[in-house]
């Protein structure tokens, strides 16, 4: 089974429950509809890693179709234990973009677009004892440039919100992440890209990461 660290600790997530479309600006992005209530799916522990793979390095060099296309979506991401939330961290949800958009085309779930190995990317994970939430950002940068900043002051569902509303018919695990949709920049992961990601509270950064795609 695959793990994320929390500060020192090893813990291993059963699940991982995403929110999709939380940030307005990134809803019009992609030209979807605002939705009339909360959009939620789920990542298997398979997803789970800590290494960026670009469309090149799943095929292991080989051109894909544009449906296999990878793209980025920087997201807060929250620990839970005791049905709480325990700590925060920066995630990465990547999306086969054309094979997504084909999929709501069709009337069809999104599993195979944002379900698969390796498409939920972590960095480690700091306790939120001392950290208000609600002044959460975080932000990625591309090549030295930045491309997402999003805070939770910008969700449409802040992250009680979200909690309370996946406790209305899922239990949640000790160990289990909430991913809580990521904000407007989103683009294609390119073999060799250097990514930063900053979470931030206020002014104080509580997590810097750097990822290079594979």
């Amino acid at each position: 089974m695959n793990s994320v660290r929390i500060d020192d600790t090893s813990i291993i997530p059963s699940k991982i429950i995403c929110i999709g479309r939380n940030y307005l600006e990134h809803i019009h992005e992609l030209n979807n509809a605002v939705p009339d209530e909360m959009v939620v799916f789920n990542k298997p522990n398979s997803a789970v890693t800590s290494k960026l793979l670009s469309s090149a390095a799943r095929c292991g060099g080989l051109l894909l179709s544009d449906a296999e296309t990878i793209h980025y979506e920087t997201e807060i991401c929250f620990v839970i234990k005791k049905g709480q939330i325990d700590a925060v961290g920066i995630g990465l949800d990547l999306t086969k973009r054309a094979l997504q958009s084909e999929l709501k085309g069709k009337g069809l779930p999104w599993e195979r677009a944002k379900s698969f190995d390796n498409s939920a990317v972590f960095s480690r994970f700091v306790s939120i004892r001392d950290i208000n939430i609600h002044q959460l950002q975080v932000e990625l940068f591309i090549n030295s440039m930045r491309v997402q900043c999003g805070s939770v002051s910008e969700m449409i569902y802040s992250p009680s919100t979200i909690l309370a509303e996946i406790k209305t018919y899922t239990s949640l695990a000790d160990g289990d992440i909430i991913m809580t949709g990521t904000p407007k920049g989103v683009g294609e992961v390119h073999q060799g890209d250097i990514f930063l990601a900053r979470l931030k509270c206020g002014d104080k950064t509580l997590i810097e990461i750097e990822w290079a795609a594979e």
